[in-house]
């Protein structure tokens, strides 16, 4: 940041002496003009190019908040539409806004120019899932686990992809394989919990959901996912004190009053927290 401040500095100095020195420079044109005869204006320099981000400035944006990234790697694509990263980076950018089309034609792009990209295929398989069109992910899903077979998230958002998609025993397969290739992880813990919670296994499903909440790693998405199965189970005050980790007061309220509503009934798995796949 000291050096990007420093380089501004110089860029105003420079811009200050320029302009100081303009008057000067008019004053002498004028007299040389007045005294020769006049010639063929000189062709205008170029304008200079924008100049790609550097690795330090990459680096340092992945910390603001999604919009600023967006609007950084929507430069950067800008620049140079050959620049894989940043077309990557923008689609996560873009998948954080809750843009998941604009997010999936963004890796889409970067799929014409490398097919087998194993991130991009992620990243698209995560807008279709995030846009609620599982059936378009399927295929992306699959073609990156034959890249990986060892990884869990290519198989956790085929998962995802097979439920969207109503095909439930093949998501259920996929779902248990993604927790055998990462039994630990709160994600895969929780996909196959919310399965279970959806599908009428509700005490099986919840068992799972607090194996999720309960690990390291948790975050608020496994927390919120337990504070659902927990609410359409009626365990209403445990399922405030979660909700209430991540939460603001209004939408703990807006919650908690929707799922007194439904009544112990639980809806199809079309919850928010299912359209965030995996990471």
């Amino acid at each position: 940041m000291l050096r990007q401040r420093l380089i501004v500095a110089s860029l105003i100095a420079l811009a200050a002496g320029a302009a100081a020195a303009a008057p000067l420079a008019n004053q002498t044109t004028a007299q040389t003009s007045a005294a020769t005869p006049a010639a063929t204006p000189a062709a205008s320099p170029p304008a200079a190019k924008p100049l790609k981000p550097t690795p330090e400035q990459r680096a340092e944006v992945e910390r603001l908040e999604p919009l600023a990234r967006a609007a950084f790697w929507a430069r950067a694509v800008d620049i140079d539409p050959t620049d894989a990263d940043a077309r990557l980076k923008l689609a996560k950018a873009l998948r954080a806004l809750g843009k998941f089309e604009e997010g999936g034609a963004a890796a889409d792009q970067l799929l014409v120019m490398q097919p087998k990209n194993y991130e991009a295929l992620l990243e698209s398989a995560r807008d279709k899932v995030g846009a609620n069109q599982g059936f378009y992910a399927i295929d992306l899903a699959e073609r990156a686990e034959a890249l990986a077979p060892k990884d869990w998230r290519p198989v956790a958002i085929l998962a995802v992809a097979l439920e969207q998609a109503s095909r439930e025993s093949e998501a259920l397969a996929a779902h248990q394989k993604a927790l055998a290739l990462a039994p630990a992880n709160p994600a895969t813990l929780s996909n196959l919990g919310m399965y279970y919670a959806t599908h009428g296994e509700a005490a099986k499903g919840e068992a799972l959901l607090r194996q999720a909440a309960a690990a390291p790693a948790a975050g608020a998405w496994e927390r919120q996912n337990l504070a659902l199965v927990l609410g359409l189970e009626g365990k209403f005050d445990e399922a405030e004190r979660l909700a209430r980790q991540d939460l603001p007061p209004d939408q703990v309220a807006a919650n908690l009053a929707y799922l007194k509503a439904a009544g112990g009934q639980t809806p199809a798995h079309s919850w928010d927290q299912l359209r965030s796949a995996p990471q």
